[in-house]
């Protein structure tokens, strides 16, 4: 299994390995860049089908963060973590635990946090071990309504980013009648479902967890689709809100919407279907940009946590991807090439 040779390598600070045989942990931490400050990012349990594929994820998602970070104009740089197992069968306290001591080894140079596949009680038992967890509430917050999670967050964040792209190709403010498919109902997916229903938009929905679906369909009137379905939709907007990668040389043909805008992260499978995006005229919305709420969010946890201030920095994404599809517009080059400039204009040195 190669690391600096990896195509996905990007001249990481820190790659770590993580193994506990008496808790079942195989875990990959990788810090990207700390030019900003310590990286922070979500800690993934997925059951990947090599060690391989753990690794891929890690160093696509950890690059991503330090973008994630810089673009939202935060001082702090980018990490991510996975741990290799199905959180549903394999999930328990010392394996979280586990993971919380290999944090707690690389002494603050990586903050771990939820992510796909662990919980804000998986990070409190991680924090038993180790001070470097985010995305805690502490007494205070929890008495005002705030449990930690970041989900709500990022799910307002991408929700303010279909706005500003609808804006964009339709100059048009509301939403109402707006067709959207989204790909993923988990805790993002069926937040931003339930924002879209409130500003009158119409659903199509999918997940590979079928109470997920189930719920959205009670709950917004969605339309449940079949996974193969949902990306090739007659729709204004596909928001992918699972799995990166999903953005590829067989989806990008078939897609009718007119705009991509979505929560997951890495959408795009390589760096040049984002020029493919824009050659069949698709706008489509960096995915780190407008799935930041998330980090946002954890930035201003702690004891003087002020929901105003979040919802302030939040509305900042919107006005990030105006900027980012005017100048994409202008320069005729794709949004991601735009939006990886404006990034690393800030933690380059």
């Amino acid at each position: 299994m190669q690391l600096f040779s990896h195509p996905e390598f990007d001249a990481h600070e820190t790659v770590s390995f993580c193994f506990d045989a008496a808790a079942g942990l195989r875990a990959i931490i990788a810090v990207h860049d700390t030019h900003l400050g310590k990286a922070l990012g979500g800690c993934r349990m997925w059951p990947y089908a090599s060690e391989a594929d753990a690794l891929t994820d890690a160093l696509r998602l950890s690059r991503g963060m330090t973008y994630k970070a810089a673009l939202a104009g935060l001082p702090q740089g980018g990490g991510k973590s996975v741990i290799i197992g199905d959180p549903r069968r394999d999930k328990t306290p010392e394996l979280m635990r586990a993971m919380g001591r290999a944090v707690d080894r690389l002494n603050g140079a990586y903050v771990i946090a939820e992510d796909s596949g662990t919980t804000v009680a998986d990070m409190r038992l991680m924090a038993e071990v180790t001070a470097h967890v985010g995305g805690l509430a502490d007494e205070q917050a929890v008495a005002a309504g705030r449990t930690g999670d970041p989900s709500p967050a990022t799910a307002k964040g991408v929700f303010i980013g279909i706005r500003a792209a609808v804006r964009h190709v339709w100059q048009r403010e509301d939403l109402r009648g707006l067709r959207v498919a989204v790909q993923g109902a988990g805790n993002v997916g069926y937040r931003l479902c339930r924002h879209l229903h409130e500003a009158g938009a119409q659903l199509w929905v999918t997940d590979l967890h079928a109470p997920a679906v189930e719920r959205c369909v009670k709950d917004f009137g969605a339309v449940a689709v079949g996974m193969d379905q949902i990306a090739t939709l007659d729709v204004d907007v596909f928001a992918p809100c699972a799995l990166g990668a999903v953005l590829d040389d067989a989806s990008i043909p078939a897609i009718k919407a007119k705009i991509v805008a979505g929560a997951a992260n890495n959408q795009l499978a390589r760096p040049q279907h984002d020029r493919a995006l824009m050659e069949r005229g698709i706008v489509y919305a960096p995915d780190y940009c407008i799935n930041a709420g998330g980090i946002i969010d954890i930035f201003y946890e702690g004891p003087d946590y002020d929901a105003a201030r979040v919802d302030a920095h939040l509305e900042r994404i919107g006005a990030t991807l105006t900027e980012i599809f005017a100048r994409a517009a202008a320069e005729r080059r794709p949004t991601g090439e735009i939006a990886d400039r404006m990034a690393e204009e800030r933690f380059r040195v």
